[in-house]
C-alpha cells in the first residue's frame, strides 16, 4: 500500500487531499496542528501538534514517521495575509514566510531519510507567487512567501533528481475555503482531485515545474 503524508490536513484542501488518497486505498498520513472532526472520521493516521511555523519543534514531531517510507509528501500548510503597501505588519509577513516557505522545506529535509527513488515530493504554492503574473499587487507577504517556495522546490528538484525523487509546485486553483472566506469559484474537493491528477503526471523529466492544478504550466 502506498503511503502518502499531508500537512495542513485539518481542513479544506488539505483534508479533501487525505479523503482522496483514503479512497484510493493509500496509508495517509495527516499532519496537522489541532485535529478536525472531519479528519478524524477520514480514516487516516493522523499526527497533531505538527505546527510547521515552528522550526524549533518540526524535527521532533515529524521523528515519528521515522519508521516508515513515503511514496508521496505533499506540503499543503499555508497561510494568507491581506497586507497592502500602506498597511502591513513585519510580524505578520515573517509568519507567512516561516509557514509557506520554510515550513515545507524543514518538512521536507526533515523527512529526505523516509523517501526513496520513484517517491514525490508536492509543494502546494500559489500562481500569487509568480512575478510575471502579478497584475494587481498587494499581498505582499504571501506573494513573497509563495515566491520563495517556489525557488526552494526548484533548487530542491535538482538537488534530490540523482535520488530519484520529483518534485512538482502546484497551484490548487481560487477554492473556496476558509482561508479566502469561501470566495472561490472551484471546491476544496474538486481541487483536490485536480491537483491529484497532476501529481500522478509528475515524473523526474517535468520535475521542478509549476502548474496549475487544471494541467496549465505557469509562469515564474
Amino acid at each position: 500500500m502506498p503511503v502518502a503524508v499531508i500537512t495542513g490536513a485539518n481542513r479544506g484542501i488539505g483534508l479533501e487531499l487525505v479523503k482522496f488518497y483514503v479512497a484510493q486505498k493509500w496509508d495517509v498520513y495527516a499532519l496537522c496542528r489541532n485535529s478536525s472532526d472531519d479528519l478524524n472520521e477520514s480514516g487516516a493516521k493522523i499526527i497533531n501538534k505538527v505546527d510547521v511555523g515552528n522550526p524549533d519543534t518540526i524535527p521532533l514531531a515529524l521523528s515519528k514517521l521515522k519508521d516508515i517510507k513515503i511514496d508521496l509528501l505533499i506540503n499543503n500548510a499555508g497561510v494568507l495575509g491581506r497586507d497592502t503597501i500602506k498597511e502591513w505588519d513585519p510580524h505578520t509577513i515573517e509568519h507567512q514566510f516561516r509557514v509557506n516557505a520554510l515550513g515545507p522545506l524543514l518538512v521536507t529535509q526533515c523527512l529526505l531519510d523516509q523517501l526513496k527513488s520513484g517517491s514525490k515530493v508536492a509543494h502546494i504554492t500559489s500562481r500569487m507567487g509568480s512575478l510575471a503574473d502579478n497584475s494587481s499587487g498587494g499581498y505582499y507577504g504571501y506573494r513573497m512567501s509563495k515566491a520563495a517556495l517556489n525557488a526552494a522546490g526548484v533548487s530542491m528538484a535538482h538537488d534530490l533528481k540523482e535520488q530519484g525523487i520529483a518534485v512538482a509546485l502546484l497551484h490548487p486553483g481560487y477554492v473556496q475555503t476558509e482561508m479566502v472566506s469561501y470566495g472561490g469559484d472551484i471546491s476544496a474537493e474538486l481541487a483536490a482531485s485536480r491537483l491529484a491528477n497532476v501529481i500522478d503526471q509528475l515524473t523526474i523529466e517535468n520535475s521542478g515545474s509549476f502548474w496549475h492544478s487544471n494541467g496549465d504550466v505557469l509562469p515564474w
